[in-house]
């Protein structure tokens, strides 16, 4: 009788560990082949118990028997895992099946290909990047050096490019070599650097708000939270101080995440006080040249950076990015490439970075909005992720 129920015992716990296990089946519904876009689960979506630890699990592509890298997310800050993130290869107009499955290896060590973090020894800055570019942005002391006078500050809500040319991980070494007087980041010894200017201009992706003809936007960030990094992702959040646009009172947060093998970072910006934004490209010295195509919802700068080229881009939902101005001014740094971009229940949402020919596979401007196309076309036919019965 002992022998019978311990065997029943067995049986019950290996049946409840099996029924955890889950398939799924990602289908991708365009012809073209695709990868570097990240697939987002969560207990609910594979019927998991809330019991559970999304981090004990790992994926499996069934085919290959391929364990994939995933990476999850707590988005809330609770201490509770929301999402588990992995990257498939889905050749066009095709499925793949993938088990969702109890780790025998959670303790593994990942990979930080996507970084972010807040850089007090820079003064303030939040600095972020994945394998292909890297970005940032300035804080509350920086703005307060300028409004005192005081040398070395900066006062823009403008985002910065940082122009990578190596796949792994540069912001802390570069701001080493920075702060501790060994090199500057600013000039290129093989790995890229920084020769972008932002000034008072949004620079890769800042936003305004036009109120009669006229373009008003925040200061710096008051305040900043890291979400996550990992080998997938990086996300953080970014809170600015009110600010006036000609009379309206605008609020304005941003929560920014940048995934592997993505050359834009992806920006939701929630916001009060309008029902629109323009999300700004800077067009420098106005010796570039700008593309659009509302229908597909992006928008694009090419323009000669010291001894080679850069291209910075705008990619919107479908039928969220409204407009576009090219506006010319002959006041410093304000000229700038806007994409006004609908805001629904105070949320607007896009896509903005850069690809430098120096760094990056896209040599012509050609190049470069064929990629902005082609991610459009993606962010608007999402791959498609069922659990299987």
């Amino acid at each position: 009788m002992k022998k019978y129920l311990i065997f029943t015992a067995i049986l019950a716990s290996s049946f409840a560990v099996h029924s955890q296990n889950k398939i799924i089946t990602v289908t991708n519904s365009l012809p073209i082949d695709r990868e570097f876009e990240t697939v987002e689960l969560t207990k609910k979506s594979l019927k998991l118990p809330s019991s559970v630890k999304l981090e004990d699990y790992t994926v499996k592509e069934i085919s290959s028997n391929l364990v994939l890298e995933t990476q999850t997310v707590d988005n809330d800050g609770d201490g509770i895992m929301d999402v588990l993130l992995f990257q498939p290869k889905i050749s066009g107009s095709s499925s793949k099946e993938f088990e969702i499955k109890l780790s025998d290896n959670s303790s593994a060590t990942k990979n930080i290909n996507c970084y972010s973090r807040f850089v007090p020894e820079r003064t303030d800055d939040y600095a972020w990047e994945n394998n292909k570019v890297a970005f940032r942005t300035y804080g509350p002391v920086a703005q307060k050096m300028v409004e005192d006078k005081v040398a070395g500050g900066t006062l823009t809500s403008g985002i910065d490019a940082w122009l990578k040319r190596v796949d792994y991980p540069i912001i802390n070494k570069w701001y080493e070599k920075a702060t501790n007087g060994t090199g500057t980041y600013h000039k290129d010894t093989g790995e890229g650097l920084d020769n972008f200017h932002v000034g008072d201009s949004r620079g890769v992706g800042g936003i305004a708000v036009k109120v009669d003809d006229k373009y008003y936007f925040s200061k710096n960030f008051t305040s900043w939270k890291t979400i996550t990094t990992g080998p997938i992702r990086t996300s953080f959040i970014l809170t600015y101080a009110n600010w006036d646009a000609n009379g309206k009172k605008i609020t304005e947060s941003k929560l920014i995440s940048l995934d592997y093998g993505s050359y834009l970072s992806r920006f939701e910006i929630n916001i009060t006080g309008t029902k629109s934004i323009a999300a700004g490209l800077t067009l420098h010295d106005k010796k570039g040249t700008i593309g659009t195509n509302i229908k597909e919802g992006w928008l694009s700068h090419w323009e000669p950076i010291d001894d080679s080229e850069i291209g910075t881009g705008i990619v919107a939902p479908k039928n969220t990015l409204k407009s576009f101005d090219n506006h010319i001014t002959n006041d410093k740094d304000l000229s700038n490439l806007y994409g006004n971009i609908a805001v629904k229940n105070h949320k607007a949402i896009y896509y903005v970075g850069f690809g430098w020919k120096k760094g990056s596979p896209f040599q012509t401007q050609k190049d470069w909005e064929t990629y902005l196309s082609s991610f459009a076309e993606k962010v608007n036919n999402p791959l498609v992720v069922k659990i299987k019965k």
